[in-house]
């Protein structure tokens, strides 16, 4: 169930009668009938201060609330981006019909900056845009949408994207003679690095060294 937090107070009172009783009554029907399931809710309210305010039911919260997972925001979580970017490029490529196998380094740095305040939906957003507009087989900066590239450029108007710092360029030199020395072998030199597969994915995209 998705958005929980935004149930009518009706529709929690009904919800909370088929957790309690594990009954249920079908729609045109007189007679109740047994149920057994396991409910997995999302949202991005903050329940507790809903219950506290008095617009969700204390009772339906604790129902609801035995093993809590708390999700970041996708700008706290970056090394998710280029995993989600691979994985929205083939689902467009399949539904499109197109053989997009990326992004320009430019494109890409410019998502790995960008804070998505709509979280992974709004990524989502942002590549199927960018397939609309994608006549090549790599996404550019001018295939994202206006307000991607504005919001960075204004947030960071004096930093070129193409000239990494000094620190970069020696961490990519680092990681470039890891890999070769493990013969490409992410999975040793993520190891030897001490980092994640993920984030070493992320390392190797952004200093082009596929």
């Amino acid at each position: 169930m998705d958005e929980v937090g935004d149930m009518s107070p009706a529709l929690q009172v009904k919800l909370l009668r088929v957790l309690q009783e594990k009954e249920y009554e079908p729609l045109g029907s007189n007679s109740p009938r047994k149920t057994d399931v396991r409910i997995i809710a999302a949202t991005n309210k903050d329940l507790s201060r809903l219950v506290n305010e008095g617009k969700f039911r204390d009772d339906l919260f604790y129902r609801l609330n035995v093993v809590k997972i708390e999700l970041p925001p996708l700008s706290q979580r970056r090394e998710d981006i280029p995993l989600l970017i691979d994985a929205f490029i083939q689902k467009f490529n399949a539904k499109m019909g197109k053989q997009i196998t990326g992004l320009s380094d430019q494109a890409f740095r410019l998502l790995l900056k960008y804070d998505f305040p709509g979280n992974v939906r709004e990524l989502e957003n942002i590549i199927e845009h960018a397939f609309v507009l994608c006549d090549g087989n790599k996404i550019d900066v001018d295939c994202l949408p206006k307000e991607v590239i504005m919001k960075e450029e204004n947030k960071d108007s004096t930093t070129p994207l193409e000239e990494p710092p000094p620190f970069k360029k020696a961490e990519a030199e680092i990681v470039k003679k890891i890999l070769e020395k493990n013969k490409g072998n992410r999975i040793k030199t993520a190891h030897e690095l001490g980092i994640s597969r993920a984030t070493l994915w992320r390392k190797i995209k952004r200093y082009g060294l596929m």
